[in-house]
């Protein structure tokens, strides 16, 4: 009995290292976490560049031990406003802090569409063989800063109307 009491306490040690608590109260503003993706693709690989957060929102109750209900803006209609701690992350107010919030088309499982926006730059990666053009592309919601390379090929199979224009 001794040794799982002294096995369980072990584990719990490592597994609390991981762990944090947070609380929030009533009137505490969070930033509520999103699941970006590119396109429609639910599962596939996530801009490492995308918004993961947004808001921020006001607590209005705690529900349950580990559960808040947030005061969402009207475009998040359809989402239920009641979210796990897990999802939530606390905004600390700084007075010169200005946000520049413009509002991000969410969908009701918190998923948003990212559209590229345009061309930014161009080049070719020369092999032995062949040659690979590439394009850098701005996403919407994104600054040129935040611009990513992809194969030009899959960029006019999926958004020919980038390339009307060229």
């Amino acid at each position: 009995m001794r040794r799982l009491q002294a096995a369980q306490d072990r584990q719990k040690r490592w597994a609390d290292k991981g762990r944090r608590q947070l609380e929030f109260l009533e009137g505490n503003f969070v930033f509520l976490k999103i699941s970006p993706s590119r396109g429609i693709t639910r599962f596939g690989r996530h801009g490492k560049l995308s918004p993961r957060y947004i808001g921020p929102f006001e607590v209005l109750a705690k529900v349950g031990r580990v559960a808040y209900k947030l005061a969402l803006s009207p475009e998040l209609s359809g989402v239920h406003d009641v979210f796990h701690v897990s999802l939530l992350r606390r905004y600390i107010s700084v007075p010169s802090h200005i946000l520049q919030y413009e509002p991000l088309q969410v969908n009701e499982d918190l998923t948003y569409e990212e559209a590229p926006l345009r061309i930014v730059d161009k080049k070719e990666q020369i092999l032995r063989r062949r040659t690979i053009p590439y394009v850098k592309i701005q996403w919407a919601n994104h600054t040129e800063r935040e611009a990513t390379w992809k194969l030009e090929e899959e960029m006019r199979q999926n958004y020919p109307q980038l390339f009307e224009d060229r």
